[in-house]
């Protein structure tokens, strides 16, 4: 099982996290051990590391780090999977967003405009797609 999802920026300050149990319940807790993992990480060329009986597999983006938590005895195939494909979503969706066209954001992520155009609802609709995949890949 995954202990914990965390994304943390080039200077180890997080960015989003979620904990899936108590291993560090507190956030002062969860802090100290993402800024530790950061410091054993950010300047190794390798995607697996072992730190405080945990196995943690990882991925760096130009100044985005990616972290995915499991026990020592988790299979590190298996947390690769689930790291790549948060990796993989996120540099779509971010590559989604990057476009200033908004006909274009609706053709990459498949969502179909009425020909009167992009309304309010339909840009609140994408978002929510958006947000939905993530979860589900989150989930998964």
């Amino acid at each position: 099982t995954i202990k914990a999802v965390f994304i943390l920026d080039n200077d180890g300050r997080r960015l989003l996290a979620k904990y899936y149990d108590d291993t560090f319940p507190s956030m002062k807790e969860q802090m100290v051990f993402e800024k530790n993992v950061f410091n054993k990480t950010s300047r190794t060329e390798s995607e697996i590391a072992f730190f405080g009986g945990m196995t943690i597999v990882y991925k760096n983006s130009i100044d985005l780090f990616l972290y995915v938590v499991g026990s020592s005895y988790e299979n590190e195939l298996m947390l690769m999977s689930v790291l790549t494909c948060l990796f993989e979503s996120l540099n779509h969706m971010l590559s989604v967003i990057l476009e200033s066209d908004p006909q274009q954001v609706i053709q990459k992520v498949n969502f179909r405009v009425d020909d009167g155009g992009l309304t309010e609802q339909s840009v609140a609709q994408v978002l929510q797609s958006a947000k939905e995949q993530i979860k589900w890949s989150l989930l998964k």
